[in-house]
C-alpha cells in the first residue's frame, strides 16, 4: 500500500515546492526588482520556476495512473469530446493574460499591469479558473487517486494565488485595484450577470488567442506520444536510481 501512494506523496511535495518558488518569487518581486532590476529578476525567476515546472509535469506524465483507479469512463460515448472541449476552454482561461510574451525571457522590460479587458471581464483570476477546469477534465478522464492528489495540490495553490495576487495588486495599485475589484468577479460571468461588467467581444480577437488555439491543436496531436514519453521518463528515473 505504501508503494501505491509513494508517487502521490512525491507529487504533493513537488507541487508544494513549485508553489513556494512561484508564489514566493511573486512576493519578492517588488523588492528584488528594486535591487537588481526587472529584467535580471525575471531571468532569475524563470531560471528557477521553469525547471521546477518541468519536473512537476514530467512526474505527472510518468505517474498519472498510479495509485487506486477510482473510476474509468474512457469508453463512455461522448466523454472524449467533453474532455477536449473542457480542456480547450481551460486553456483559453489559463493563458490569455500572457500577451507580452517577450517579457518572459526579459527581452522586453517585465511590468506589473492592471488588466480590465478581455478575459478579465469574465473572471479577475482566469488562470485559477482555467486550472480548475483542467483538473476537472483530466480527473474525469484519468480517474486515479494520484490524479486527485495532483488536483488538490494544483487547485489549492491557485486558490492561494487568488488571495495572494489580490493582496499584491492592492499594495501596488491601491484605489485603482479597488475599482477593478469592484467591477470584476472571481467566479466566471458573475460580474457580467449582475451588471457590473459588459463583454466586449472585439477584445477577444487578438493574435494571442490564435496562438492559444494553435497550442490546443498541437497538444491534441502530441497526446499520442504521451505514453512513450512517460515510459522514457520512468526508465530514465529507474536508471538514475540504480546508478
Amino acid at each position: 500500500m505504501a508503494s501505491t501512494h509513494h508517487s502521490s506523496i512525491v507529487m504533493l511535495v513537488l507541487l508544494i515546492l513549485f508553489a513556494v518558488i512561484h508564489s514566493g518569487g511573486a512576493a519578492l518581486r517588488s523588492r528584488a526588482e528594486a535591487l537588481i532590476g526587472a529584467r535580471a529578476w525575471r531571468l532569475i525567476f524563470a531560471a528557477v520556476s521553469i525547471p521546477s515546472a518541468v519536473v512537476v509535469i514530467g512526474w505527472f506524465l510518468a505517474h498519472r495512473y498510479d495509485g487506486v483507479r477510482l473510476w474509468n469512463v474512457q469508453g463512455v460515448p461522448g466523454v472524449i469530446p467533453l474532455i477536449w472541449i473542457g480542456t480547450a476552454i481551460s486553456f483559453l482561461f489559463l493563458y490569455p493574460a500572457t500577451y507580452n510574451l517577450l517579457e518572459i525571457p526579459a527581452v522586453l522590460k517585465p511590468q506589473v499591469r492592471l488588466y480590465a479587458t478581455g478575459i478579465i471581464r469574465i473572471s479577475r483570476h482566469p488562470q485559477a479558473i482555467g486550472q480548475v477546469l483542467w483538473c476537472l477534465t483530466h480527473a474525469l478522464w484519468i480517474g486515479s487517486s494520484f490524479m486527485l492528489v495532483t488536483c488538490v495540490g494544483l487547485i489549492g495553490h491557485h486558490l492561494f494565488a487568488v488571495w495572494h495576487g489580490d493582496r499584491r495588486l492592492k499594495a501596488r495599485f491601491g484605489e485603482a485595484f479597488d475599482e477593478l475589484k469592484a467591477s470584476t468577479s472571481i467566479v466566471p460571468f458573475a460580474a457580467v450577470l449582475d451588471g457590473r461588467q459588459q463583454l466586449q467581444w472585439q477584445e477577444f480577437v487578438r493574435p494571442a488567442q490564435l496562438g492559444i488555439a494553435i497550442a490546443v491543436g498541437v497538444f491534441w496531436w502530441a497526446h499520442r506520444f504521451i505514453p512513450t514519453a512517460a515510459e522514457l521518463m520512468r526508465n530514465s528515473a529507474l536508471q538514475n536510481l540504480l546508478g
